[in-house]
């Protein structure tokens, strides 16, 4: 029985050991391959994934491989057949040998408490929690209600998305730990993306990673989480959740992905990666911008604001993909200026009708027509197109949704991390990032982008009127041209238009 630690505040006195990144031995394979993969000092390399399946399989390929280290910070980790494969996946590491750090957000650990306190009865392993609340645990709404007089301090979430194994080869981007981020709920799915990393700014990585680890945000899950068993009844808890159930069916991979590529193993096995290569830097928000006492003062310390520098400098191009995409009058007016060089502008952003947060909708809709007017081109994800999408590999009759957070400059260079163009990240949540400078990876990130874009998107455009927007897409017929929000039904219209305006939009 997992019991609360205290209701009404946090623990004041708490140990929290400090670690580092642990530097790969010798008999690391995975460094091994990593260095033999690179060509030169100072390189990183990439290999993009947008196929669910295989970014799921990267992370268990590394799990396994793993010798040394394996170090993981995520905003969500689902008590799912996903969650559960990871977790087990981490265990058998530990077991091993394997060092293992677990950093999660707070927000969303309900129903995962016996997961990740079971996790850290384990030898070689640690969890921390990032933020948290201090008790009301068996729901959201019991945690915000127990804790309502720190409301502004638990607004604030880390969105970080990060795996490191051996401290050599890691994954970023879009992705959190659940079903619906690789392709595996029946129900809904998100387009998602995120990379394979390996090389110079790996270490950048591991840095960011021991900043957020050691800092007074965190706490040991022990020390939030207070069990009445002992750790080896927790053990034991934890391998029945994990050891049985759907998650020990093996993972079915395609030969190959849409960008061509095929599984991780594959290249693990044949002890060389494929990969494209260029300069690159990785940087986060601190841990502290939760603890910012105005949006101001977090907004100085936000990462959206070296990616708005990156996108303001291009020269001819920017493809954009945002799933929850707010400009806010200060955004409008920079894509303004881009137009007014005639640098073209493609985003790539949810529907109302594929969008998993109605509202956010709402804050978007309202700089639609601005941005039109300034020469952007819109195009918004439909969750109906992209189910006959069958490169996405969309399971079923499932939902789609947009996650992907992307931005190419110039075709030449990347950011990708777990950044939106909305307010919340500027201002509530941490990010982490990563600018490449390779032109290949590029190329594969407006393919993917434009995949979803040409098959399973509206163009926004203005109707004859000039005023009135017009949402065109394709089927076996040709040109389709509807006049309403598509694939939403009146009541979601209606919900949308009553609510919309009461929600700030620094809360989006």
């Amino acid at each position: 029985m997992v019991l609360l630690a205290g209701c009404g505040s946090l623990p004041q006195r708490v140990e929290r050991p400090y670690s580092e990144a642990i530097k790969p031995s010798a008999e690391s394979n995975l460094a091994r391959i990593a260095q033999e993969s690179t060509p030169a000092p100072g390189q990183s390399g990439f290999r993009l994934m947008p196929l669910g399946v295989y970014a799921l399989d990267a992370r268990v390929q590394l799990a396994r491989r793993a010798h040394d280290s394996l170090d993981l910070q995520y905003y969500l980790i689902q008590n799912d057949k996903t969650g559960r494969l990871l977790m087990r996946n981490l265990r058998d590491a530990a077991l091993r040998g394997v060092r293992v750090r677990l950093l999660v957000d707070d927000l969303y650990t309900t129903g995962g408490d016996p997961l990740f306190r079971g996790l850290a009865a384990f030898p070689n392993v640690e969890v921390r929690l990032f933020n948290p609340f201090c008790c009301g645990r068996d729901s959201l709404a019991g945690k915000y209600t127990a804790s309502l007089v720190e409301f502004g301090r638990l607004n604030h979430r880390m969105h970080n998305k990060l795996f490191i194994a051996d401290d050599t080869i890691a994954i970023a981007g879009g992705r959190n730990i659940a079903d619906e981020y690789f392709m595996r709920s029946i129900s809904e799915n998100f387009v998602d993306m995120d990379t394979l990393i390996v090389g110079d700014v790996v270490a950048q990585l591991a840095r960011i990673f021991d900043n957020y680890w050691n800092s007074p945000q965190v706490y040991p899950v022990e020390s939030i989480i207070v069990s009445d068993l002992d750790r080896e009844q927790l053990r034991k808890g934890f391998d029945k959740l994990v050891d049985d159930g759907e998650q020990m069916m093996s993972l079915t991979l395609p030969p190959i992905d849409i960008l061509g590529y095929g599984p991780i193993s594959d290249d693990l096995d044949a002890g060389r990666l494929g990969l494209v290569w260029g300069k690159a830097i990785a940087f986060a928000d601190p841990p502290a911008k939760v603890t910012a006492t105005s949006d101001e003062m977090a907004r100085s310390m936000s990462v959206q604001m070296n990616v708005m520098d990156l996108v303001m400098a291009s020269n001819s191009e920017v493809v954009i993909s945002s799933p929850y995409f707010i400009p806010g009058p200060l955004g409008v007016e920079a894509f303004a200026k881009l137009r007014g060089r005639n640098v073209k502008v493609t985003i790539l952003t949810n529907s109302l009708a594929s969008n998993d947060e109605p509202l956010v909708h709402t804050g978007y809709a309202r700089y639609r027509v601005e941005l039109l007017e300034n020469g952007v081109d819109l195009y918004e994800l439909s969750p109906t197109r992209i189910q006959k999408n069958k490169r996405l590999m969309l399971p079923g009759a499932s939902l789609g949704r947009l996650h992907a957070k992307t931005a190419v400059i110039d075709r030449s260079s990347v950011f990708i991390g777990s950044m939106n163009l909305d307010p919340r990240s500027a201002s509530k949540n941490t990010e982490l990032g990563i600018i490449a400078e390779c032109p290949q990876l590029a190329k594969e990130v407006v393919r993917v982008i434009h995949i979803s874009k040409l098959q399973s998107a509206y163009r926004l455009r203005f109707a004859r009127d000039g005023k009135s927007l017009e949402w065109l897409t394709m089927d076996d017929e040709g040109d389709v041209v509807l006049s309403e929000e598509p694939d939403v039904t009146p009541f979601m219209r209606f919900e949308n238009m009553l609510l919309g305006p009461f929600v700030p939009e620094q809360q989006l």
